[in-house]
């Protein structure tokens, strides 16, 4: 499969197979750059207006992955924004303030990737009012795009007033005030419920799965209905794609990866039943995210979604 890959600031196509590459020199930073360009390179021949945002790992904007450092252009220029959790409640426990260090560490990386032009979208996890006020507040006063999680199930829709509520008719990542990070639909009966309480909302983004119940896809007609704001006006809807592992629930997963794993898989996640951590950079992998028309990648855009939200990009962390 032809990838492009990017270096500090150049431009490599090469034909390859990632097998033949020896771990033990493997960039795992790079290498997860280069999995982000692709995809962005990818979406992009299909759709120019495709929106990117990886979630977390956000020091890979810099090429030593330090705040000073400098910053990575090809990989920026592969973006659209990224989503950082636990900024300000949520870190170590849930309703829990983030270690004053941590938050400032990240606001370092924030506010470089905010000053190349991009959008910033960030979850805290508390349920506390004043503290999902003050998540609110803190958030706003930065310029970034809050929402705020009363768990990290992502199971429901909070009742709380949103920021920067509008009748808008929000068509590009820079018009967004506000965002619904609604990742597992268990709660909802069915399809139809689903999106008639979110039509019940105005949140500007909404973030959510292609698969309803880790089933059935969602049709294109139903992203429309889930476009519409109660108030008239229109919200982008972004699917959720996790990069950086597989997840045995995926209509990916084979039978007999149950009883031997493809060489591509690594290690379940002790945190997370179900989710495997994967050598992102192999071809096999990056072949099931995108590149043809199976991919999952592919699917969401036929799908009609308007983006993707990247997950377990600082997967190069556990590798490094």
């Amino acid at each position: 499969m032809k990838k492009i890959f990017w270096g500090l600031g150049l431009l490599f196509i090469l034909s390859c197979s990632d097998n033949d590459k020896n771990e033990s020199s493997i960039d795992y930073a790079q290498e997860m750059r280069n999995f982000v360009i692709n995809i962005h390179e990818d979406a992009i021949d299909k759709n120019s207006e495709f929106i990117i945002i990886p979630q977390n790992g956000i020091a890979l904007v810099a090429n030593n992955q330090e705040a000073t450092g400098d910053l990575n252009q090809p990989y920026l220029e592969a973006i659209d924004g990224v989503g950082q959790e636990d900024l300000y409640f949520g870190f170590n426990l849930i309703n829990e303030q983030t270690p004053v260090e941590e938050t400032n560490n990240l606001n370092q990386f924030l506010q470089k990737i905010q000053a190349e032009g991009k959008q910033i979208l960030v979850t805290d996890y508390c349920f506390s009012p004043e503290k999902v006020s003050l998540a609110y507040q803190k958030n706003m006063s930065q310029n970034y795009i809050p929402f705020v999680a009363p768990d990290r199930e992502l199971n429901k829709i909070p009742l709380q007033q949103l920021p920067g509520e509008n009748n808008e008719n929000v068509t590009s990542l820079s018009q967004v005030q506000n965002f619904l990070y609604l990742l597992n639909t268990e709660n909802f009966n069915s399809k139809a419920d689903f999106i008639q309480q979110v039509q019940l909302t105005n949140y500007d983004l909404l973030i959510t799965d292609l698969f309803f119940q880790a089933e059935t896809e969602f049709s294109s007609a139903e992203i429309e209905q889930l476009k519409q704001k109660a108030n008239g006006g229109k919200r982008l809807v972004i699917a959720y794609l996790s990069i950086g592992e597989a997840e045995d629930y995926r209509y990916y997963w084979k039978e007999s990866w149950n009883r031997d794993f493809p060489d591509f898989i690594e290690a379940e996640n002790p945190e997370w039943e179900g989710n495997f951590k994967v050598k992102y950079w192999e071809e096999e992998w990056q072949e099931i995210i995108y590149g043809n028309e199976e991919a999952y990648l592919s699917k969401i855009m036929n799908a009609g979604f308007q983006g993707v939200y990247l997950d377990i990009i600082d997967a190069y962390e556990y590798f490094e």
